[in-house]
């Protein structure tokens, strides 16, 4: 078994788990990611599926609707199906990293009934509003404002580049209170899709993900009720570090699945392959690429079932794991490029032709360097940390 080291952290659960997440992969996405990815369409029936299948809310208890298991068995189950097609591994993703565990972590009892019930089961479909057009890595800089009148705020802004835009029932938008206090000003809301105000803007035309719907949110006198407001006012920043933590070890699962699923055909075809009477894999040029992709790509899954294991800790202790999630974000996301990379020229010809998978998990490959923070925001992350230096 290519990561038998690992096995001994495994309990039955995480194997059921896994081999699930496996099957329902190859059976129910492996046959239509091709044709969604053509078609840049949401993959609705299929993503409801997984809800079923207790993979959009794995983390969840089984009283909110969800399967009720650790940050472990989330990430095996969202790297098997990021290894058939990383739009759906998005999907998940932000369902049960950015979504549900932010409203779990710090919303109120009926948030967690009326709105994670819901996403975790399948029945609806969430997502996190933070980036901006001229807000991203810098959210101090944001520009959307929520200004309170009564029992409610009226929220007016804009968002770009949020993943399930186009067909999120509900979205938790992050906004500015108090400008003058900049990220120690922004509050966290839960919104609905359906609430007057909300506008969707086109879905953007993507160089990967194709199938994992984005679009521009923007909010025109929202109203939105102070219950419905996530944490208290000025707790917003907080929330949304917390929050991506967790969202980048999704990110690093959902990579080290591209990888892998890259390197699955990339093994194969070097055997069975035959150039000047041999198979191509004993001519180093090609044999060297292998070696270095496998390794590669366990250097990965330690650090990623290391941030998932930190993650589980911090439960019980309260302590951050923002180091062990930069660096599994950092590396896997590195590796799924380089892996990728390496298969299209393994393949030739074949990797650049649409008739294998190889192009689509190159094209998929390069947003995990750049979303939920890129690879230089986590190397900064890391600095920072290791060293107390304030680095520009």
């Amino acid at each position: 078994m290519s990561h038998y080291v690992f096995e001994h952290l495994l309990q039955e659960e995480h194997r059921m788990i896994r081999d699930a997440a496996r099957e329902f992969a190859e059976q129910e996405i492996a046959p239509v990611a091709a044709k969604y990815d053509a078609e840049e369409t949401f993959p609705l029936e299929t993503v409801r599926k997984m809800g079923e299948m207790g993979f959009m809310g794995i983390e969840v208890p089984e009283e909110y609707g969800g399967a009720g298991l650790d940050t472990l068995a989330y990430v095996l189950a969202l790297e098997e199906i990021s290894k058939v097609d990383a739009a759906h591994g998005t999907i998940m993703s932000v369902n049960n990293s950015l979504f549900n565990h932010a409203i779990m972590t710090f919303g109120t009892e009926e948030q967690k009934r009326k709105y994670v019930t819901a996403v975790a089961s399948g029945q609806a479909i969430g997502a996190y509003a933070l980036t901006e057009p001229s807000s991203g890595s810098d959210a101090a800089n944001m520009r959307t404002r929520a200004v309170r009148e009564g029992d409610v705020y009226v929220i007016n802004g804009r968002k770009s580049w949020i993943t399930s835009g186009p067909v999120a029932d509900y979205v938790i938008v992050f906004a500015m209170t108090d400008p003058e206090k900049r990220h120690r000003g922004i509050t966290a809301f839960i919104v609905e899709a359906d609430w007057p105000g909300f506008i969707r803007g086109k879905q953007e035309e993507k160089m990967g993900i194709r199938a994992s719907a984005t679009s521009e949110l923007s909010f025109e006198n929202l109203r939105v009720p102070v219950e419905n407001r996530l944490g208290e006012e000025g707790q917003g920043f907080k929330i949304a570090m917390a929050v991506l933590d967790a969202g980048r070890i999704g990110i690093a699962a959902q990579a080290l699945g591209i990888a892998e699923g890259a390197y699955a055909y990339s093994r194969r075809y070097v055997t069975e392959r035959v150039a000047f009477g041999k198979p191509i894999g004993e001519f180093q040029g090609t044999g060297f690429k292998i070696a270095d992709m496998k390794t590669r790509i366990e250097a990965a899954r330690g650090l990623v079932y290391n941030a998932a294991l930190a993650k589980e800790r911090a439960r019980q202790t309260g302590e951050r794991y923002t180091l062990a999630a930069s660096m599994a974000k950092l590396f896997a996301s590195e590796t799924a490029v380089f892996c990728t990379w390496a298969a299209v020229q393994i393949h030739g010809g074949m990797g650049y032709s649409r008739e294998l998978p190889i192009e689509r998990f190159y094209r998929d490959a390069k947003i995990t360097e750049i979303y939920e923070g890129t690879s230089e925001i986590q190397r900064l992350v890391i600095t920072r940390l290791e060293t107390g230096l304030r680095l520009l």
